[in-house]
């Protein structure tokens, strides 16, 4: 998770002109086909930003859900027959998220790769020593 918000974090700070990104397509070499097999890079990072306040809005109501169902006091066999399959389910979701969280993560990473190389193509000299 936090590995997904630093990359999100660096390619809101480093890629400060977006439409540079437009009528580029990605890289094979960390990035996933998209699924239309057609999305230029500035279409991604458009998307990448919008994915990012639903992860974390998803975040903070499972964080109040979790608090606020700590309070409920039950015991029976069939609440812990109940609370294995939430277990299961729970794990299996958990499970789900990390492999998104862990695609987003390489997308916005070869974004941020993509974006720093057509920089460096613009001004090659700006990064040495004059």
């Amino acid at each position: 998770m936090e590995q997904y918000f630093s990359a999100t974090q660096k390619m809101e700070q480093e890629v400060m002109f977006p439409s540079l990104l437009r009528g580029v397509f990605p890289q094979q070499e960390g990035a996933a086909p998209a699924a239309g097999g057609h999305a230029d890079l500035y279409e991604r990072y458009q998307l990448l930003k919008a994915i990012k306040p639903m992860v974390e809005k998803g975040l903070a109501s499972v964080n109040d859900q979790s608090q606020t169902g700590a309070d409920a006091d039950t015991s029976s066999d069939d609440n812990d027959t109940m609370d294995a399959q939430l277990e299961e389910r729970l794990s299996h979701h958990l499970a789900g998220l990390q492999q998104v969280l862990t695609h987003l993560t390489r997308d916005t990473n070869a974004l941020t790769r993509r974006y720093s190389q057509i920089l460096e193509q613009i001004s090659p000299s700006e990064g040495q020593p004059s």
